[in-house]
């Protein structure tokens, strides 16, 4: 053996104790995949876009290695991840969270890339975005706001650029005790399949304390693995290294891909004059104060869901001639589902078409400063008009409050509408919104 690369000091003293001959050999190099993150941080936000997260909005990755004790291992992990991903989806707010995975490229070669989607297609459909595994974790890990994980790499290095952790599955068998890996595991936080969700997630980012040790073991030359690794290759080689500075590939950023949810998602509003507390999941939130209503996307997996719908939802082009544009598409939409009361047609990521069946059609915009899913302006306006609400001529502008903050939205008539129903005999309200304070 020439070489044997390792990242730190630390591993020298156990090769030392476990097979001391091969010390000569060692070479501290650094880590060049931590050190292409730690170049990436500067476009963490970047990564988020890329994935769809909005401002507000808490990314939450999971991560299992593929060992048969990992999270997604088949001691059992293998149940736990596809009932817990759709458990997550239900417990966290759509507009709050959003969910992404990171499986070993081992579980992806092992089981084939149809078993894992048909395993996971219920979470898909709640919003689960599934990472790639080779060129797209490490800016998927930069941009989590929390790692939900087992013992594997991909936890610790989270760690290590000081991302909250949860650990579901600790594998602490296949670890050697004395590597800081498994110190890692002996104290990192646990988290707990059958306990409720949210609490979890929201403790662990709330309460979290960075912890120094992951970073400082992970790399004792942070920044300096290509100088070092060139170094060696060359000296190994036993030509002149070049007098250009060494350098690695910089992560490039993702495809753009955002969040669809095609599962029915149960709707609760509060509204107060023109603002509109919205909060939307896959679970019915029963006994939760305020109203709630169905939206579904046109996509969904079950037909039946469209009929039993209030709002229904989708995305496209304005000039898609497939849909016929928002018009065409909204008012068959209405004709064809008779319980829905209002069609959705999302035309950008921040802009949406909406025909009512009692209050005419709109064009919804975000406001300054706005950053929320366009569906959920829709929703706001269904739950708003409901509510007595009315569209003066000159609009009016929503106060939707959802993703930790207030995103101004701006409605318009498009059809010469008020917004007031037929059945409505109350003269139009100005732009406030008309809305009277209701008693929950």
């Amino acid at each position: 053996m020439d070489s044997l690369v390792l990242s730190h000091p630390e591993q020298v003293e156990r090769l030392a104790r476990v097979c001391a001959e091969a010390v000569p050999s060692a070479v501290l190099a650094g880590d060049p995949c931590f050190d292409r993150m730690l170049a990436g941080r500067p476009y963490r936000d970047r990564f988020r876009r890329a994935l769809g997260v909005r401002r507000g909005q808490r990314l939450v990755v999971l991560n299992s290695t593929w060992n048969p004790e990992g999270l997604f291992g088949s001691g059992g992990g293998r149940d736990i991840v596809p009932s817990l991903l759709p458990r997550l989806a239900a417990e966290l707010p759509a507009d709050d969270y959003r969910l992404a995975a990171v499986l070993h490229p081992n579980i992806w070669h092992g089981h084939g890339p149809g078993q894992i989607r048909a395993w996971l297609d219920r979470a898909r459909r709640s919003g689960l975005t599934l990472i790639d595994p080779v060129h797209g974790w490490r800016q998927a890990l930069l941009a989590a706001d929390l790692v939900l994980g087992d013992f594997g790499a991909v936890t610790y290095y989270g760690a290590a650029l000081g991302t909250p952790v949860l650990l579901a599955a600790d594998g602490q068998e296949r670890l050697d005790p004395e590597t800081p890996l498994a110190e890692f595991v002996r104290h990192a936080p646990r988290f707990g399949p059958q306990a409720p969700l949210r609490p979890q997630v929201d403790q662990a980012l709330s309460g979290h304390r960075p912890d120094a040790a992951p970073a400082e073991f992970v790399t004792s030359a942070p920044g300096r693995s290509a100088m070092l690794l060139r170094r060696h290759f060359y000296t190994l080689l036993g030509i002149p290294e070049p007098a250009a500075p060494a350098s690695l590939e910089p992560l490039p950023l993702p495809p753009y891909t955002p969040s669809t949810v095609t599962a029915p998602l149960h709707v609760r509003t509060r509204v107060r004059g023109t603002d509109v507390v919205i909060e939307r999941s896959t679970e019915h939130p029963f006994g939760a104060a305020g109203d709630t209503h169905l939206a579904v996307h046109e996509d969904t997996r079950l037909p039946g869901d469209l009929e039993s719908a209030d709002v229904i939802t989708r995305e496209g082009r304005p000039d898609d001639p497939r849909l016929g544009g928002p018009g065409l598409w909204t008012a068959e939409v209405l004709r064809q589902h008779p319980h829905c009361a209002a069609a959705v047609y999302v035309t950008g990521s921040g802009t949406c078409a909406v025909r009512t069946r009692d209050h005419g059609m709109f064009e919804l915009r975000a406001g300054a400063g706005a950053d929320a899913d366009p569906a959920a302006y829709a929703s706001s306006l269904y739950a708003w008009l409901a509510n007595g609400g009315t569209v003066s001529a000159r609009g009016v502008t929503l106060r939707v409050h959802t993703a930790g903050g207030v995103h101004p939205v701006v409605v318009e008539s498009t059809d010469g509408s008020t917004g007031r129903s037929p059945h409505n005999a109350a003269a139009d309200r100005p732009d406030t919104g008309g809305a009277e304070p209701r008693q929950e």
